[in-house]
């Protein structure tokens, strides 16, 4: 199990938190080990903890008013995964583990107390959710008409190789288990019509796809094509 102290170096909110802060979080913390499939919470459930991913990759998705699922974010080592809870509100999203991850479990009025003593944690979590905000302006304007067919496709993927990407003899490979379907309840369509763009795209050597993995041969040129009139 990861220990305390490199679970704390590896959330990014406590990088510039102030020494006597890593004492503060230590007393109330708890690591948890998350299995692939498990949800840390649901959409509508009372939550009073706050949660970081150490280890691993979770999934933040709605249901829409038909059922099907709607992926909003895919979060990896060292991000916060629910700022929002800081308001004693219940959750107004669901969050699955995409792989067997590690969790740090913060109790939400306890760490209110912390953040009170320490302005650089107070930044760092504002700093948190404004990048979140900053990322859902970007979905919903990927979401309309201004973006049709493969282009959608071919920006989710290009985020995607920007924050889940590795290096490949290929270009960037998307390092995570990423499926057509995953892929379409991302991009909130129908399996088929994603898997036709991805073929599309595949054939104009924009992507690749080898053994069930997503890789980006020339990220400036996949961006310049969506972003064409």
């Amino acid at each position: 199990m990861i220990s305390m102290s490199e679970a704390f170096e590896a959330v990014e909110i406590f990088r510039e938190a102030r020494s006597s802060t890593y004492d503060a979080i230590v007393s109330i913390a708890s690591l948890r080990r998350v299995k692939r499939g498990e949800h840390l919470f649901h959409d509508k459930e009372p939550v009073h903890t706050l949660y970081a991913l150490v280890s691993g990759r979770a999934s933040l998705y709605k249901i829409n008013s038909i059922g099907e699922k709607k992926v909003i974010f895919v979060y990896g080592k060292g991000k916060m995964l629910n700022e929002a809870m800081l308001q004693k509100l219940p959750a107004s999203i669901n969050c699955e583990m995409l792989e067997e991850s590690v969790v740090m479990a913060l109790p939400r009025d306890a760490l209110w107390r912390i953040m009170e003593s320490d302005p650089a944690l107070n930044r760092a979590m504002i700093e948190s959710m404004a990048l979140k905000i900053r990322r859902l302006y970007r979905q919903l304007k990927n979401t309309t008409n201004a973006l049709n067919g493969e282009k959608r496709v071919a920006a989710k993927l290009l985020k995607l190789s920007w924050d889940h990407g590795v290096e490949d003899e290929d270009g960037v490979r998307i390092d995570m288990n990423l499926t057509v379907t995953y892929l379409a309840e991302m991009l909130g369509s129908k399996r088929e019509t994603v898997s036709r763009q991805v073929k599309k795209l595949n054939e104009q050597g924009l992507i690749m796809v080898k053994k069930n993995k997503f890789i980006i041969p020339d990220q400036e040129k996949l961006s310049k094509y969506f972003k064409m009139p």
